[in-house]
């Protein structure tokens, strides 16, 4: 603390040494970020990587598709098959394939509980990886 003596008429004046203060909460500002821990807290994400040119969907050999019709029946790969041996059938064909992938696919305007309807059945047989059709992804082969 400093002071300084001016005329009768001002007085004696205190002046605060601010400088000690400075130093003492730079020093506490460095040890609280050593403290704190670097990593950052969130969630992983893992984000796909785009192909280099499109080559349009898989060919229709390993290819497997469950299309949801209008009327609410189901085609696996335009074979028809009923609700109760949706599941057994997938579980047939997948048996023997290396890879857990399929395709749904719905017909029109149809509601979509029945989609995921084939989706939960399709990933309750089994298949790892289920994709969805759309109408470009159709057309542009």
């Amino acid at each position: 603390m400093g002071i300084s003596f001016g005329s009768l008429q001002r007085g004696t004046i205190a002046e605060m040494n601010v400088v000690p203060l400075i130093d003492i909460l730079l020093v506490l500002l460095i040890i609280f970020m050593v403290i704190s821990p670097r990593v950052p807290v969130g969630f992983s994400v893992v984000l796909p990587e785009p192909p280099e040119t499109f080559a349009g969907p898989p060919e229709p050999v390993d290819v497997v598709v469950v299309q949801v019709l209008r009327d609410g029946s189901l085609c696996i790969n335009q074979q028809p098959v009923a609700w109760p041996d949706l599941q057994a059938r997938l579980e047939s064909i997948f048996k023997l394939r290396a890879s857990g992938v399929a395709f749904v696919r719905g017909d029109g305007e149809i509601e979509f509980g029945a989609v995921a309807r084939a989706i939960d059945v399709m990933r309750g047989s089994g298949i790892t990886s289920v994709g969805l059709m759309t109408p470009e992804l159709e057309n542009s082969r």
